[in-house]
């Protein structure tokens, strides 16, 4: 039997519409059992009400009714499942909880490429590979377990590199549809640099106004401490840990907003400039120094390779020199960066990882700048029967050596340094999570895995693999051999930083280079699906002329040549692209100024 209030609240919520009462059901503070009760007692409550005045639904009501409960029932159960399902959903819940934010980022980050390249591997698996297993002829070549490591060998003949793949028509059926490779290589690849472009710039925006333009950033504090319990957790464990992460949250915010500025005196603030040209001085010198190495190594990697080698595993080994010096020197560089700051004593954490970032973003791009221009300038015009599978080789290569060196980071970096720090040099203490660093590993990696998409399609399935291992050793690295930052902060905005660092200068960067390849480089003549045309481009330009011949297809023969090749559209399209931009920036600007209005009439 129910209890008066609770009979007065049933029939209340019996009155209303369905979508007042989900939502008003939604809204009480109480476990998901005890809501379904009550929802069950509304539906019977609304069932003897239609008894009593003596009108039936009718089966049509009856049924969609039922259908609608039915519905979304199912949709809240699929909500409910697929929240658990994310990936690491409890992980990152500990490591925000026991690290902050600001390494909490680094592994949503993590996971965000992750779930980037299981979409990129998805596309050319579909488009590229599936087609080409129909055309594949048998590997007549012998596998030694080598191939793993270089990527030659063996592989060189499977769907892992460009060269292997056919610039014929597929077709199994007489008579029946085809499959134009040549079409289907240029299009998936260019349409997946598009869908990037638009998902770079969507991530970017939305995390841009949510961390950015957001007025309830000022007033959440309060909220915080008041209104932010989740009263569904019933579990002692997850109890525990909502509320370290809450108390993880709230001394962020109190350290921002009683963040001293400390006042140098003049001479102090001279010696600390000196000390920061130093500092950029020695990177800069330092990344200046690893670029000019690695363009003499790989020049003269490329002699070594195309004169031969006296027996096969020297030349398995010579394939190996240049992915580990550029790897080796993209590892140990980084520590000397970081060493620099702490000795540059920024005011903030904060200050310290944008700096550290900017550093090593600069040491990161220039070693690939120079690497793009080997492929593109030297392998490109070398005597190779197929230059395109010597880059995919090469990128292969450096992605899986600079993997090998990212755990063996996490090893020197983080387990010797814990077993120093608790042992012999016991002042030392537990290092912490080098973020700086962490990110710019990711950025790189994924920075050589678009470049090699046109030479190895199947490399986001590789780099896939690659990053779900390094969560998994990140994620056991950290809580067992790394403290807490000593220095509690607030990142809110640190995720747009890496979405911008990958969008400029790495996705930008590979634009520019895919771009020079597709239009000016000659493609190799005997292996690839362009074999025997000017430019990989040409394919799409005798697609065109074909279809000049065919009445239905002329509106795609007039946007080819009046919106694609016209230099006006692209030029409308780019000032309408600016002042759009500019008009965006002049209501950024606006809500600002709202913002710290609305922030200061809290404050008083």
């Amino acid at each position: 039997f129910l209890c008066d209030a609770e009979k007065d609240f049933i029939v209340s919520l019996a009155s209303m519409s369905a979508k007042e009462r989900i939502k008003a059901i939604q809204k009480l503070p109480e476990t998901m059992t005890k809501k379904r009760e009550i929802r069950n007692k509304v539906l019977n409550e609304i069932t003897k009400q239609w008894r009593h005045r003596g009108a039936e639904p009718s089966c049509w009501t009856q049924s969609v009714q039922g259908a609608g409960v039915s519905f979304r029932r199912f949709g809240n159960t699929i909500s409910e499942y697929f929240h658990l399902l994310q990936m690491w959903h409890k992980a990152l819940k500990i490591i925000g909880a026991e690290f902050g934010t600001s390494v909490l980022s680094y592994f949503v980050f993590l996971r965000w490429l992750l779930y980037f390249n299981i979409f990129s591997f998805l596309i050319n698996f579909g488009f590229i590979t599936v087609p080409q297993f129909l055309a594949a002829e048998p590997n007549n070549l012998s596998f030694t377990g080598l191939e793993l490591l270089t990527g030659a060998g063996y592989f060189q003949q499977t769907v892992l590199y460009y060269g292997f793949y056919t610039n014929a028509t597929i077709s199994k059926i007489e008579n029946g549809p085809s499959y134009n490779m040549q079409l289907a290589y240029i299009f998936t690849v260019g349409i997946y640099f598009v869908i990037c472009f638009l998902i770079l710039l969507f991530s970017m925006a939305k995390s841009f106004c949510r961390n950015f333009l957001n007025p309830e950033a000022y007033t959440v504090r309060a909220s915080k401490l008041l209104c932010t319990w989740d009263f569904h957790i019933t579990n002692e464990k997850a109890v525990k840990l909502k509320q370290k992460n809450l108390s993880t949250q709230i001394k962020e915010d109190l350290t921002e907003v009683n963040r001293e500025v400390i006042d140098f005196s003049v001479m102090q603030r001279i010696l600390r400039l000196a000390v920061h040209l130093l500092a950029w001085v020695a990177c800069l010198g330092a990344a200046v120094a690893a670029c000019t190495g690695v363009y003499f190594l790989s020049i003269n990697n490329l002699k070594l390779f195309m004169k031969g080698h006296r027996n096969y595993l020297e030349s398995q080994a010579a394939m190996l020199v240049l992915p580990v010096v550029a790897s080796l020197l993209n590892t140990l560089i980084p520590f000397f960066f970081s060493w620099l700051g702490h000795l540059e004593r920024f005011q903030t954490p904060g200050q310290h990882i944008y700096v550290t970032i900017t550093r090593n973003i600069i040491l990161k791009m220039s070693i690939v700048g120079i690497l793009c221009y080997y492929w593109l300038n030297v392998v490109a015009t070398s005597e190779s029967q197929c230059w395109e599978t010597l880059v995919g080789q090469d990128i292969y290569r450096l992605v899986l050596v600079d993997f090998i060196f990212c755990l063996l980071g996490s090893f020197f970096g983080e387990f010797l340094r814990r077993i120093i720090g608790t042992t012999i040099y016991v002042s030392l203490g537990l290092p912490e999570f080098d973020i700086a660093r962490n990110v710019l590993d990711l950025i790189y990696a994924q920075t050589l895995t678009w470049i090699g998409i046109l030479f190895s399609p199947l490399l986001p399935g590789i780099q896939m693999i690659a990053f779900f291992i390094v969560f998994s050793v990140k994620e056991v690295s950290l809580l067992r051999n790394c403290q807490p930052p000593c220095k509690v902060w607030r990142t809110a905005q640190m995720k747009t930083s890496f979405m911008f660092l990958l969008f400029c200068p790495s996705f930008l960067g590979v634009l520019s280079v895919i771009g020079v390849t597709v239009w000016r480089l000659k493609p190799s003549e005997g292996c690839g699906p362009f074999r025997g045309l000017p430019s990989m481009y040409a394919a799409v330009s005798e697609w065109i002329r074909i279809l000049q011949s065919y009445t239905a297809s002329k509106w795609v023969v007039w946007i080819y040549h009046n919106l694609i090749t016209s230099e006006l559209f692209f030029f409308i399209l780019s000032s309408i692209v600016l002042i759009v931009t500019y008009l965006y920036w002049q209501i950024i600007q606006g809500r600002k100024t709202m913002t710290k209005l609305l922030h200061n009439q809290i404050n008083n």
